[in-house]
């Protein structure tokens, strides 16, 4: 920003030294860029140390609660009687054998994740869970750490993160060896790193306008985006969990280009939306379409290797339009059909099914196990359900209309993410609400919700140009109701754990009579 000094002196003064602009319009140039670079990039807090030890603190207690009692049931419980010996056949045969009398219908990346703790424990209950618990904590940590990088606030990360491990369906799903807490955790691992991806995108930019080195109208360039790369290769990995991680990695990866035509546009190019085009799109189409692809390939290794895999030589001796493809592939191709034909007609009654308008309020959890104990003087039932800590639960669609609001009237693009991980999560099963679906569908969806929620808490605690009074009442607010999510987690945890109650005790935690 240059200041045009016009002289109106006589004809020699033309030939005079140009006077240099005022001082204080450098300082109003610098001062203008420092902000525009502080909008790019807001500071992170300066309280890491506390950030890693808060968290650790969470982490460990959520893993010393999720690993108590963990051998009960010691029987197989709910879809653990498939996915359980799969990964026990993976983890001896390299795929899952073909046997007749039941169909393989997932991935094959969910069941190496339980393999993990076959591996390490053998084939027990710790052995069948011990990964679940394992990706149960990484997803708490997880969430910590990107809403502190969403909201610029270690409170209330640690808040997020208190919350997912208080929640009722993600520790009744950490301690069953079936895929969905996979899922949760590589989806969460996917979007941190397009978070991470976005702060170093904007970091770069950010130095770069600063600095005046913006290299024409396309701007500066950036480097390779190595955590754009790792957000594809995660999301690929949660695909090859269940199909279902796909609709995350598709909102995300055009949410991923629109953040940079934000900061395109942020820093003032002319053309931002064909900046995008020209800088963003080619890299992200790689980073976020094809990687994901070939890392959902790379996790079918041992099907294409097997030679007793399910549907592995369907294609040899068929005829075909397409004989270069080579018969593997082609096998590979009909089975995805196939599975996803069995996915679209999946429509046999079960009791503990649901409908996904009702996963908003945990309208129907999934009973796992129910023992009914009569030996003793007094009958005693053994119960894991998956009920929702209601504190959370209850407000998740209060929670998915604060954000709406947030965005239209303050163009917040955290809730903007917030609702798009809702779409990804829980609006898209509505495509096809006639086929049988259970709440632990919803695991992936939890953490967006819980952002939403600490949305809603960071406006309860007010900003900090508000008075002292208005900040200590929210800050009492918010204290309560966290204290709150926490009791009614430790009142909920014996029908989550399988602790042995009386009659009376387990029907006052069936609070709903569809939760019994």
């Amino acid at each position: 920003m240059t200041t045009d000094v016009r002289t109106t002196e006589p004809e020699e003064a033309a030939f005079a030294t140009e006077p240099s602009p005022p001082a204080y319009a450098e300082d109003v140039d610098r001062e203008y860029r420092a902000l525009v670079a502080r909008r790019l990039f807001p500071p992170m807090p300066k309280d890491r140390l506390a950030a890693w030890l808060g968290t650790l603190l969470i982490v460990a207690a959520a893993a010393v609660v999720r690993l108590m009692n963990i051998g009960f049931p010691s029987r197989l419980a709910f879809d653990e009687a498939y996915y359980v010996p799969e990964a026990d056949q993976m983890l001896r045969y390299g795929f899952e054998e073909n046997r007749a009398y039941y169909f393989i219908v997932h991935p094959p990346f969910g069941k190496w994740n339980i393999a993990l703790g076959q591996w390490l424990f053998g084939y027990s209950p710790l052995g069948w869970r011990f990964a679940s618990v394992l990706a149960g904590v990484v997803a708490i940590a997880l969430l910590s750490f990107v809403v502190r990088r969403l909201t610029r606030s270690t409170f209330l990360g640690l808040a997020a993160a208190l919350m997912l491990a208080c929640d009722g369906l993600a520790f009744a799903l950490s301690r069953t060896g079936i895929l969905d807490i996979f899922l949760q955790v590589w989806v969460l691992a996917g979007f941190t790193c397009l978070v991470l991806d976005r702060d170093r995108f904007r970091r770069q930019l950010a130095d770069a306008y600063v600095e005046d080195e913006m290299h024409g109208p396309l701007g500066p360039r950036v480097g390779f985006r190595w955590w754009r790369l790792a957000a594809g290769v995660c999301f690929g990995l949660a695909a090859s969990v269940k199909w279902s991680g796909a609709y995350f990695l598709a909102l995300f990866a055009i949410l991923s280009v629109w953040w940079d035509v934000g900061a395109y546009r942020l820093i003032g190019l002319r053309r931002p939306y064909w900046v995008g085009v020209r800088r963003s799109l080619p890299f992200a189409f790689w980073d976020l379409a094809i990687v994901p692809v070939l890392a959902y390939m790379l996790s079918w290794i041992g099907w294409f290797a097997g030679e007793s895999s399910q549907g592995r030589h369907w294609a040899e001796g068929r005829e075909t339009a397409f004989p270069f493809i080579p018969e593997a592939i082609r096998s590979w191709w009909h089975m995805q059909g196939e599975w996803l034909k069995f996915h679209n007609g999946l429509d046999s009654p079960h009791p503990w099914q649901s409908e996904p308008w009702s996963w908003l309020f945990g309208g129907r959890p999934v009973l796992m196990i129910n023992d009914h104990l009569t030996g003793g003087e007094v009958e005693t039932w053994r119960t894991i359900t998956m009920i929702g800590n209601p504190a959370l639960w209850w407000l998740f669609v209060i929670a998915a209309v604060w954000c709406v609001w947030r965005l239209v009237t303050r163009r917040d693009w955290v809730a903007g993410t917030v609702i798009a991980g809702i779409v990804a999560g829980w609006a898209l099963w509505l495509i096809n609400a006639e086929r049988t679906m259970f709440l632990f569908y919803m695991a992936p969806v939890v953490p967006f919700f819980l952002i939403g929620i600490t949305l809603g808490l960071q406006d309860v605690l007010g900003k900090p140009s508000d008075s002292l009074l208005r900040r200590r009442l929210g800050a009492a607010a918010v204290a309560s109701y966290l204290a709150v999510v926490v009791v009614l987690f430790v009142f909920f945890l014996p029908v989550l754990n399988g602790t042995e109650l009386t009659g009376p005790e387990r029907a006052a935690r069936m609070w709903l009579t569809t939760w019994g």
